[in-house]
């Protein structure tokens, strides 16, 4: 009888010291992801992440910048996320200022100064810059100067020749001509307004509308320009002297669920391994070295007074939509 029991709780001890084996093998640390990333990326990232700590059950919740951003503010008082990533700087600080970013430097970290917040509220993996896409074939039918700085866009002999995404509809417009705005005023915007051919919805349609020839002059960013440049159609990317930009970034959460996964994930993302998978798909890394864009040829601008995008999209649609 005493064996008989014996065993049984031997048996027992042994499903007991397995289940708790398998619950360490799988769940030793979990993880709640908030991003507002291309699917693509979010699948790279998450993968490498996997590969490089299998230990950690990571989930996450993918939505675009706006409703992501909302929802981290409306669950402040109970954090169901440990960390966010690739939302765009002005969403990172509109989390700042709700109070729902926790500070947090990332170890060993190479991620360039322009990259951090001077609070360390957040950090930045990725810019993308805005630039012009010009059709070097078009150009030369119509006798054109090359344009080499935004300020050469306003010359009248540019009328009816460039494209652009209308702020209102489209974050790469209002990137770019909010941008405009706090470097050469609204002056400049009258002036510009006089040369475009066509306001668009889509961030990257002037690129495409440039690889077709439908026009001269496509404002848009790095990575579509550089997908014509790289088609074999006769289009060429200018920079300029200034690069209206977006930089996309995540942070800590306050009152994170799982605090040391979340270091864990955030001293990844920031590091070389991090880089490396956001490589492929960035105009520019912030980990210098990574990207598609040479860094040293691009002066980031950083914008001098505060954008209330609203309001700046509201002013612009009273001037120039009709």
């Amino acid at each position: 009888m005493n064996m008989v029991k014996n065993l049984r709780f031997a048996v027992i001890g042994a499903l007991a010291g397995a289940a708790l084996l398998s619950a360490g093998a799988t769940g030793a640390g979990e993880l709640v992801v908030y991003t507002a990333s291309n699917p693509k990326i979010h699948k790279d990232i998450m993968a490498g992440f996997k590969k490089a700590h299998p230990e950690i059950d990571a989930k996450s919740v993918n939505m675009s910048t706006g409703p992501i951003t909302e929802r981290v503010i409306a669950e402040k008082a109970n954090p169901q996320a440990d960390v966010i990533y690739m939302v765009n700087n002005i969403a990172l600080e509109q989390l700042k200022s709700a109070g729902v970013l926790e500070p947090y430097m990332p170890k060993n970290t190479k991620i360039a100064d322009a990259f951090k917040d001077e609070d360390g509220f957040y950090m930045g993996h990725n810019a993308t810059i805005m630039a012009m896409a010009v059709n070097i074939k078009l150009l030369k039918e119509k006798k054109l100067p090359m344009p080499t700085s935004w300020e050469d866009l306003i010359k009248p002999v540019y009328k009816g020749q460039i494209t652009i995404a209308a702020p209102t509809k489209s974050g790469t417009g209002l990137s770019i001509i909010s941008t405009l705005v706090d470097a050469f005023g609204w002056n400049y915007i009258d002036n510009l307004h006089q040369n475009i051919f066509q306001y668009n919805s889509s961030g990257s349609a002037a690129a495409r509308q440039t690889g077709r020839g439908e026009t001269v002059i496509g404002l848009s960013y790095d990575t579509a320009i550089l997908q014509q440049v790289n088609s074999g159609v006769p289009v060429e990317m200018v920079i300029g002297r200034l690069s209206p930009n977006v930089i996309e970034g995540g942070g800590l959460l306050v009152g994170a669920p799982h605090p040391k996964e979340a270091k864990i994930f955030l001293d990844w993302l920031f590091g070389d391994d991090g880089a490396k998978v956001f490589a492929p798909h960035v105009g520019i890394g912030a980990v210098p070295g990574y990207g598609n864009v040479d860094l040293s040829k691009v002066h980031l601008w950083k914008m001098r007074r505060p954008l209330d995008a609203n309001a700046f999209k509201r002013k612009w649609a009273a001037k120039y939509e009709k």
